[in-house]
């Protein structure tokens, strides 16, 4: 990774932090708390991916439409950030591989 690549990075990590801080406050609540609960858990492609872009349009088109946060995800955040990242490897999952690779196997 270059200078340049995280120059750009910043940036983009910039504009995504701003178009969440103009998000409602209880938005940017819950946003907050999903996107602490993701870091923990959440997929490898994190950083990269489009979870959290998504997430924010997501946000974006529910304010815009006048609808509460909680009337988009429900009353159960983790719930629903499970439920986004069902299908994706976490970081977890490498963790358990490794540690299944190393550990010998009973009777060897």
């Amino acid at each position: 990774m270059g200078i340049q690549d995280i120059i750009e990075g910043k940036k983009h990590w910039r504009a995504h932090t701003a178009r969440v801080k103009a998000l409602p406050p209880d938005y940017q609540i819950v946003y907050k708390e999903m996107q602490r609960y993701l870091f923990k858990v959440g997929p490898i492609d994190l950083p990269d991916g489009n979870l959290l872009p998504g997430i924010v349009d997501f946000f974006e088109e529910g304010a815009a439409a006048g609808k509460g946060v909680l009337e988009l995800i429900g009353s159960d955040i983790a719930a629903f950030c499970d439920d986004l990242i069902k299908d994706s490897p976490t970081h977890a999952d490498v963790y358990q591989a490794q540690k299944s690779a190393r550990s010998p196997r009973p009777g060897d």
